[in-house]
């Protein structure tokens, strides 16, 4: 595929400033910029990412002035923003993650930013975590010109933060609502990818069959996903064609499945005895709940890189995703219609991911 910078003719040099470099999206995003070979990139996060082709910035976002020193001398075009930080309430999350935004932000103002694009989700239509999907949700597939739903939602506030900076600094914005993304990463609080990579490797080596921890809707409706590469695609779009800036975007892989589907596809992957949905959910936290130890021994018996099991598998996350009772999908016509082609098959990204982690010794 074309990258979205060469079709859009991008050909002059820019300077990309990506946030959360180290995370799935923002890894990815790194990646696809380093590749087009136009970009110079600046990947700013607390501790610098092996191997990253980006130049490392270490600032703290929740502090002003540590943000202020380090972007000083520098003058990104471009700010691609994954971060954030997750907190034990609602309120909570929209005062840190919103502080975050405001302080990147504001330590750009001397800066030639042309465009900002911000990475959320479909809680933007769910509802955050402490009332997922507890209350009115629209009808599958959400749209982008939904209305939002009447509670507190972070993701609401960083966009009213980024509309306000867009119209004060005279920057083009963009929007990027994905659904669980799976990519490349460690030490991830939001990975379904690796969370059940972990999962299927602790099931074969205790010879214990590979259970499906979500609802019965989940196992038999319909949904989607979004692949970080794709997502990065998306971002690095609409940070480049003019016409498509200052919207908000759903961002997913194009496909749909069913977890009854796919599930014995992961587990063939895996070589495991896959078990779907009988009865009631059953969660990762009690299936898997206190297995560091089985998993550092795992890791010195194979030569793991990482033999604590907390950097890999994000339980939570993944019996929150999985465990819903409502359906969850996106439509894409909006991107499409404003021209952006990308696709992605899920099962292959699944496959394409444990190759990865396989070949970098993070799974056996």
């Amino acid at each position: 595929m074309t990258s979205p910078a060469v079709r859009s003719g991008a050909h002059t040099p820019k300077t990309a400033l990506v946030v959360g470099a180290s995370g799935i999206a923002g890894s990815a995003i790194v990646d696809l910029l380093a590749a087009d070979g136009t970009w110079t990139v600046l990947a700013l996060s607390r501790k610098p990412s092996p191997g990253s082709p980006a130049r490392h910035i270490a600032a703290d976002l929740l502090s002003p002035d540590s943000l202020s020193l380090a972007l000083r001398d520098e003058k990104p075009t471009h700010v691609f923003f994954t971060a954030w930080a997750r907190q034990d309430t609602e309120q909570e999350n929209i005062r840190v993650n919103v502080e975050m935004l405001r302080n990147l932000l504001g330590a750009l103002d001397h800066a030639p930013v042309e465009h900002v694009a911000l990475m959320t989700g479909l809680k933007h239509y769910l509802g955050p975590f402490e009332s997922y999907g507890a209350g009115p949700v629209p009808d599958t597939p959400f749209r982008e010109d939904e209305p939002r739903l009447p509670a507190p939602n972070f993701y609401y506030a960083q966009e009213d933060e980024l509309w306000a900076a867009a119209e004060r600094q005279g920057y083009r914005w963009s929007v990027h609502r994905a659904h669980t993304v799976i990519g490349h990463a460690v030490g991830n609080a939001m990975n379904m990818g690796l969370t059940l990579a972990a999962q299927a490797t602790l099931c074969k080596e205790l010879g214990r069959p590979f259970v499906f921890p979500g609802s019965e809707m989940q196992w038999n409706g319909i949904t989607d996903m979004t692949d970080s590469d794709l997502l990065a695609e998306h971002m690095l779009w609409a940070a480049t064609t003019e016409e498509a800036g200052n919207q908000a975007y759903n961002v997913v892989n194009g496909d749909v499945f069913r977890w009854r589907w796919m599930w014995p596809k992961l587990a063939a992957y895996f070589g495991v005895k896959a078990e779907g949905f009988v009865g009631s959910p059953r969660p990762l936290e009690e299936q898997m709940g206190g297995m560091g130890h089985e998993w550092s021994t795992i890791a010195a018996a194979r030569g793991l890189a990482e033999a604590d099991l907390a950097r890999v598998a994000s339980w939570w996350h993944t019996d929150a995703d999985l465990g819903r009772n409502i359906e969850v999908l996106a439509d894409m016509s909006k991107s499409r219609l404003a021209g952006f082609d990308g696709y992605r098959r899920t099962e292959d990204c699944f496959i394409r991911l444990f190759d990865r982690y396989r070949g970098e010794k993070i799974i056996p």
